[in-house]
């Protein structure tokens, strides 16, 4: 695991104006300090140790005397303490002189994704004095914000990806057509798989095969035992996802919708026909705010999709967030599209990568249209194909 950037963190928290950035952690509860700190993800950690980088200046240990080699890896003077009163006095002793203290925090747990930090703590704290914020974009910036050969590797994973959708829609009509007897979600869902792993892709789980009422669940996966066929009349929706086999590769991730045998529905394209625009309002809005180099967070994002969706009457059936940020993992740390699970507020920041997938659910069938964009000073794009109208198969 690569090391720490001392400078590049001392440079973000002054950039956001605090006093320092104060990480903590016991029994492996913040792998964000972990990994950000460039620790040990294995150790073993049975007592809390407090890691202090300020603003600028030397950073500051405080750690068990039974664990006091945890932080020895890190720069900086180390404290020990034994007792709750020595840790205490340590703590209070390590951040003297410091009032802003950004941490794995988040005001109301708004941000669930990077609230690490005990209430007891923040509480002792705050009993310091201490004035405790969030450190979600500061966290943005050393966990979402990708290098030149990630960015590419996205691009490895978009372009095999793409082009496996784009014949998975042709083995379903060949299937359908053949009379050869059921083929079901599942059976799709091993044949993408195949194709994927024959690209040499790595992924979780997954994907989603899932046609009629079951595309109706986001997060709907066949197995074998339950399962659908996929026949003549369905309606079908495909969510895919997956990166190159190779550590720090970025993931690409898609979904897409279409029609067995038949034209769609009246309904079928006024929902599919909404979903698109939305999903093209959120793109227009994150597109002209870097164009503009201006500031966009993630509720905004957000908010320019739901609208379109509430306009057109189908504001119930949208049930998640329009977009997540995308890394190494397929849900990333750094900001989401979000003003509906939560009230997202960190900044969609240059050389990120994220997905927008606003989506309506009604009971007999779900639309959700998914893309990824990557950012970019002055500017953010889409990294792959762009569906315009439902799939005839």
């Amino acid at each position: 695991m690569a090391g720490m950037d001392l400078q590049a963190i001392q440079a973000a928290i002054r950039e956001a104006d605090f006093d320092g950035w104060l990480f903590y952690d016991h029994h492996h509860r913040d792998p964000i300090a972990t990994h950000i700190l460039g620790l040990d993800e294995k150790a073993h950690i049975t007592r809390r140790w407090y890691y202090f980088v300020p603003a600028t200046g030397e950073p500051r240990k405080l750690v068990h005397r039974i664990e006091q080699g945890r932080l020895d890896a890190l720069p900086g003077a180390k404290g020990l303490y034994s007792s709750w009163q020595e840790l205490g006095a340590g703590l209070e002793a390590m951040l003297a002189g410091a009032r802003t203290l950004a941490m794995q925090y988040s005001p109301n747990n708004d941000i669930m994704y990077v609230s690490m930090v005990d209430a007891g703590t923040v509480e002792f704290l705050r009993g310091l004095g201490k004035r405790i914020v969030s450190s979600a974009d500061l966290i943005s910036v050393f966990e979402a914000v990708l290098s030149e050969e990630q960015i590419a590797s996205h691009g490895v994973a978009q372009r095999a990806i793409d082009a496996i959708l784009a014949e998975g829609w042709r083995v379903i009509g060949r299937r359908v057509r053949s009379g050869a007897g059921p083929y079901t979600e599942f059976d799709h869902m091993q044949w993408l798989s195949s194709a994927m792993r024959n690209e040499g892709l790595v992924w979780d789980d997954g994907p989603n095969v899932s046609v009629n009422a079951n595309s109706s669940d986001s997060h709907y996966e066949p197995t074998a035992e339950h399962s659908s066929p996929i026949a003549a009349g369905d309606f079908l929706l495909i969510d895919i996802w997956a990166k190159a086999d190779k550590p720090g590769s970025i993931y690409y991730d898609i979904t897409w919708t279409g029609v067995v045998g038949r034209e769609p529905t009246a309904t079928e394209l006024h929902v599919f026909e909404t979903v698109v625009k939305a999903r093209d309002a959120a793109i227009h809005a994150v597109e002209q705010a870097f164009a503009e180099n201006r500031a966009i967070r993630g509720f905004e994002a957000d908010d320019a999709a739901r609208e379109v969706i509430r306009a057109a009457g189908f504001g119930e059936f949208f049930t998640h967030r329009t977009g997540h940020n995308i890394g190494p993992e397929i849900h990333g740390s750094g900001a989401h599209l979000d003003n509906l699970e939560t009230h997202d507020e960190r900044r969609l920041l240059p050389n990120t990568c994220f997905s927008v997938e606003p989506g309506i659910y009604l009971p007999e069938f779900g639309v959700r249209s998914e893309i990824d964009m990557l950012t970019a000073p002055g500017k953010a794009w889409v990294t792959g194909r762009v569906q315009r109208e439902l799939v005839r198969i």
